[in-house]
């Protein structure tokens, strides 16, 4: 890997970050519609149904999620109006959010378009198993559980769309690579607070990879990490050959780092369901 070009993007990246120079990726206009929709302290199922209308795509996966295995509704529901009456206003609207994202990732190149399905689809793995452990583990809400997993890994939109008209990037993926690992964390949550998302969804990206952080309570960002960790069990990344032992996400959840969540039938159910639901 040629590090020196690594450092060099690095510094260039960074540089435009400090000085606001770098595009910042602008939220789908479904999802900021669907949001202002839903500040009116008077907005009601129907008024977001009829935003949510105009984007077919996510119409559809919301009655896909309304009728998933994981919320079991009482009878097949078809209608949009239905479905959010089902999930609520605020599960509807955060869920909108995150499965409008996947608009974002899509680009010119094939090289850089292979990357970003990657980086979606480890996304919406990881969302899911953040709705069952949120779900099982603690009494926060499962619906900003699964945005929080959505988007921790939207920093590395804009550096994929920068390496598009970087031949020397597109040319060697292990710099990319190293490049991506290094600053997108910075740089979602940077994202993230120009989208105003809520503080503690925010600050997930950049606290993600901190494994010695320990919040007073457990947040988003605990079972962000935990689902991130538990999704490369078996395989050859880095993250599965670390000791979890000290990390104290897994002791906030009531977990034992130890034991491989897809040993549980009904979890490994649940995680299943809960990642086709996003797909």
């Amino acid at each position: 890997m040629s590090s020196t070009l690594a450092e060099k993007v690095q510094a260039q990246l960074i540089q435009a970050i400090d000085n606001d120079a770098l595009t910042l990726p602008t939220l789908p206009e479904v999802a900021l519609r669907v949001r202002e929709a839903a500040e009116d302290p008077d907005v009601g199922a129907a008024d977001i149904a009829k935003v949510l209308a105009n984007d077919a795509a996510i119409s559809a996966r919301l009655i896909k999620v309304v009728n998933s295995p994981l919320l079991r509704a009482a009878g097949v529901i078809t209608d949009l109006q239905m479905a959010v009456s089902r999930l609520g206003i605020n599960y509807t609207c955060n869920l909108a959010t995150g499965l409008a994202m996947e608009q974002m990732f899509q680009a010119t190149t094939d090289i850089i378009d292979q990357k970003m399905r990657e980086v979606w689809n480890k996304s919406t793995e990881i969302a899911g198993i953040s709705h069952v452990l949120c779900r099982h583990y603690t009494r926060l809400m499962p619906d900003q559980a699964t945005l929080a997993g959505l988007v921790h890994q939207i920093g590395i939109l804009p550096i994929l769309t920068f390496a598009e008209e970087h031949e020397e990037l597109l040319a060697d993926p292990q710099t990319l690579d190293a490049v991506i690992n290094a600053i997108h964390p910075v740089l979602g949550e940077k994202i993230l607070r120009a989208w105003q998302f809520p503080e503690q969804i925010a600050t997930v990206p950049g606290q993600l990879l901190n494994f010695s952080r320990n919040s007073a309570k457990t947040d988003y960002t605990d079972i962000v990490q935990v689902a991130m960790l538990q999704s490369y069990i078996g395989t050859d990344h880095p993250f599965a050959q670390m000791d979890w032992s000290d990390i104290s996400s897994f002791h906030k959840l009531g977990l034992d780092p130890q034991v491989d969540m897809q040993d549980d039938e009904d979890l490994s159910a649940s995680m299943e369901a809960a990642m086709s639901m996003l797909q």
